[in-house]
């Protein structure tokens, strides 16, 4: 009987041991991809609509500029600058550390590169002195995350690569329509969100160093309304229908 409960406790023993081996390479996997390939990222504030609503959990592609400290977790001072790097193209939509902190995570479209000139006037941008192509495309009346619902006008604005979105003006004659004119330093970008009079951007805080870029924007997995909660069963089913919404292509 003592060599049977001595046979059990080894067995149980070494069925512990085979859990907490498969947890820790289960952690360490989800670890390398987070910080080498993908990461996700919660979107809290409606500075991007319509491309991006507060509820929206989107994937980053963290290699997609090649890596700098920021790629990693607490974004340790291990290296300098970006390593395998690619540079970023206008119109993308951008993750990056806001550079008054260095910490916390913000999301833009990236609007002028290194060397560019930008300006905005009447609320319209001129990049490297020349008006980008902006159309009307009618009214919109949204209902804004706090409840409020108002009508916006809407913009489709192309980059001279072709990149083309939709953008948001609230207001004529808003704080940031007219700026003074902005040179992009070597090293840095300049954002801004695409619901023009509802972000505070690089108009607002400067320039994006490279080495505060963490990915690019790829796709919406899931999107949920303000009523869901996630300890909340019952609140489930508060889904959009934007399940795996791609970012890059022209919306």
């Amino acid at each position: 009987m003592a060599e049977n409960i001595g046979t059990e406790s080894q067995g149980a023993q070494e069925g512990w041991g085979e859990t907490v081996r498969t947890i820790f390479w289960a952690l360490v996997i989800a670890a390398v991809l987070r910080t080498v390939f993908y990461q996700p990222f919660t979107i809290p504030s409606e500075s991007m609509r319509p491309q991006l609503l507060v509820g929206d959990y989107l994937i980053a592609s963290k290699y997609a500029y090649g890596y700098s400290r920021y790629s990693l977790p607490f974004g340790p001072k291990l290296f300098k600058g970006r390593i395998i790097a690619s540079a970023p193209k206008r119109g993308d939509i951008v993750v990056f550390k806001w550079p008054r902190d260095n910490k916390t995570d913000y999301i833009k479209r990236l609007i002028g590169l290194p060397g560019d000139t930008v300006q905005v006037r009447q609320g319209q941008i001129f990049l490297n002195g020349k008006a980008i192509q902006r159309e009307l495309d009618g009214e919109e009346t949204i209902v804004e995350h706090q409840g409020f619902s108002r009508t916006v006008t809407r913009y489709r604005e192309t980059m001279p690569n072709g990149h083309s979105y939709i953008v948001y003006n609230m207001m004529d004659g808003g704080r940031y329509d007219n700026t003074p004119t902005y040179r992009v330093p070597d090293g840095h970008y300049f954002m801004m969100g695409d619901n023009r009079d509802n972000s505070l951007d690089s108009r607002d805080w400067g320039y994006v160093a490279s080495q505060n870029l963490v990915g690019r924007g790829e796709s919406i997995l899931v999107s949920v309304n303000s009523k869901f909660r996630l300890f909340r069963p019952w609140t489930w089913y508060n889904f959009r229908s934007r399940f795996f919404t791609s970012l890059r292509k022209n919306r």
